[in-house]
């Protein structure tokens, strides 16, 4: 009996051998976890869809990123971090407004009047308005030919994909939600551009952390204040389910894969999850959620994605070429 044990062992080993990640080359372990970072990353448009279905939008990203950034300070802590400095606890405050309160806060509330398929493709042009600033109000960057044609594509998609939703056109709640995506797109652009000029001396994990948790007590106490609110023990446990989700699966794992990632792939190739995270949006939403997809919809998400590969593209060879 003992010896069948020990032969079924071995055989089992032998099978999930290949599956054990050890096993593999620094570099797979890192094309993992960016597979990871796509994955899991696309998912949370949806989960976030159905948490605002029983909780006030304002209140689910506040505890996403209080118990989530909580822990990423618990963490960094434990390592022997040193608490933020005045001037360092400042600018985490601003960029956590600006980045997490507003940006953040507004794609979650957008869901809750788009499809999260969408929504996951307004914020996906966060690029294209990073090209548009960093052009009129840094002036820091060229328009080349590659970036013009991205920057049209980039609208074009969007307008084809809205073409499909003529009929939502007119709903306010339809409007209102794509006016929420676009301010969280700008303002996570707006955001980036000013973290990049201003944060060159921080740890961009551990002010990650702080970002997160900031906002999170920002955006608990906004939403106390106007009663977009519900008492925790009232809280719906499939509220509680995409709060878990987001914060263990959506900002520690994916997170921490993402770093992983960043250390060890060039960063060209660790932003692909920029442009694989919208189309797993869509098409999660649409199997798991009934939302609407069809060749239309299929072909200005391509053609969105398309363009701010290209406004990338052109916008980092024109920066190239002025330095």
């Amino acid at each position: 009996m003992n010896q069948l044990a020990e032969d079924t062992l071995k055989t089992v080993k032998s099978t999930l051998g290949p599956l054990d990640i050890r096993k593999h080359s620094e570099h797979t372990r890192a094309l993992l976890a960016l597979s990871m970072v796509c994955l899991l990353w696309g998912t949370t448009w949806l989960i976030s869809k159905k948490g605002v279905q029983y909780i006030p939008a304002i209140q689910l990203s506040g505890m996403r990123h209080f118990f989530g950034g909580g822990i990423y300070i618990l963490y960094f802590l434990a390592k022997g971090h040193k608490w933020p400095t005045r001037k360092q606890f400042i600018q985490y405050t601003w960029m956590s407004v600006l980045m997490f309160v507003i940006s953040n806060g507004f794609s979650v509330w957008s869901v809750q009047y788009l499809p999260s398929g969408l929504a996951s493709v307004i914020g996906a042009i966060s690029p294209i308005w990073i090209a548009i600033f960093s052009l009129v109000l840094f002036r820091d960057a060229r328009l080349n030919l590659t970036a013009l044609i991205g920057l049209v594509l980039g609208f074009g998609g969007i307008v084809i994909i809205f073409s499909d939703y003529l009929s939502d056109i007119f709903n306010s709640n339809f409007m209102i939600g794509i006016g929420f995506g676009l301010v969280a797109s700008m303002t996570w652009a707006l955001g980036t551009l000013y973290t990049v000029r201003h944060s060159r001396d921080n740890d961009p994990y551990y002010s990650l952390g702080w970002q997160m948790f900031i906002s999170g007590v920002i955006l608990n106490l906004i939403s106390y204040m106007t009663g977009l609110h519900v008492p925790f023990a009232e809280v719906d446990h499939r509220a509680w389910f995409s709060i878990a989700y987001l914060v263990v699966i959506g900002s520690m794992i994916t997170f921490a894969a993402f770093i992983y990632t960043l250390k060890r792939l060039p960063a060209a190739q660790a932003s692909i999850y920029a442009y694989i995270n919208p189309i797993v949006a869509v098409i999660i939403g649409s199997l798991l959620n009934h939302e609407k997809l069809n060749l239309l919809i299929a072909l200005g998400t391509l053609v969105t994605l398309l363009g701010v590969y290209l406004v990338n593209s052109g916008f980092k060879k024109a920066s190239t070429q002025m330095s």
